[in-house]
């Protein structure tokens, strides 16, 4: 990008202005969309899925801990059954995404627990959350359906592919990138409801921008976001230099 075109103040203020009636349109529109997210009907849980944490087996609802609200990250996993031989390790663009989050006591104020869930083994997790740093909340879901049900891994063999709404001739239209046999992110959300667990939420693809911290700074500046989001690096892999 080349540099701005370079004004007066008077002029700059102008158009500032000019933007900042086009950010408020945005704000208003961002607030309505949020209120209709929370007006969404829900649907209960019924089957039973097993996680493994580094404690031991949790049930879903036992991912609340005491909290009414839980929020699933659906931390893609990149390991040989899914087309990456040689690798087990988590996926750099989930990894960006976490690096974003930042300190999670305001959610547990508020009566909500965020964890990762990825489909891998908890000692696999354990090892790269060690190496990320990271003291997010993160469990496995390997070996279960949980992922096939929320339609983050997607295997025709296992069952039939879904991934943003979108079934498979639609998605191999408009999101080709999204391969069978691989794990894709997302995003779901649940309440607890006396002894039910409802699923209220679920996100994908693009409907996960507003949880890119770095992108949220960098939106901010001239350059913008510079690399898409599968261009950014493992954190620990940048130079002394970066």
């Amino acid at each position: 990008m080349n540099a701005p075109r370079v004004v007066s103040r008077d002029e700059w203020l102008a158009a500032r202005r000019d933007l900042l009636a086009r950010e408020k349109e945005a704000t208003r529109a961002t607030d309505a969309v949020a209120a209709a997210r929370r007006q969404l009907p829900a649907v209960e849980v019924t089957k039973d899925y097993v996680f493994t944490g580094p404690e031991g087996q949790l049930s879903l609802a036992g991912l609340f801990g005491q909290h009414r609200q839980l929020i699933t990250y659906h931390f893609m996993w990149r390991h040989a059954e899914s087309g990456f031989p040689d690798v087990d390790q988590g996926c750099p663009t989930c990894s960006f995404l976490v690096d974003g989050i930042g300190d999670i006591s305001h959610l547990r104020a508020t009566s909500t627990r965020l964890v990762l869930v990825s489909r891998a083994p908890i000692a696999s997790i354990e090892r790269f959350r060690k190496r990320m740093g990271w003291q997010l909340p993160w469990y496995s879901s390997y070996g279960g359906d949980f992922n096939y049900d929320f339609h983050v891994s997607l295997d025709e063999n296992v069952a039939p592919v879904e991934y943003n709404y979108l079934g498979k001739a639609e998605l191999q239209r408009t999101m080709p990138y999204i391969q069978s046999g691989r794990d894709a992110p997302g995003v779901s959300v649940f309440l607890r409801d006396g002894d039910r667990v409802l699923h209220t939420y679920s996100a994908y693809a693009r409907g996960l921008d507003a949880m890119l911290g770095t992108y949220r700074w960098l939106d901010l500046t001239p350059l913008g976001r510079q690399r898409h989001v599968a261009e950014f690096p493992y954190h620990d892999t940048y130079g002394a230099a970066d």
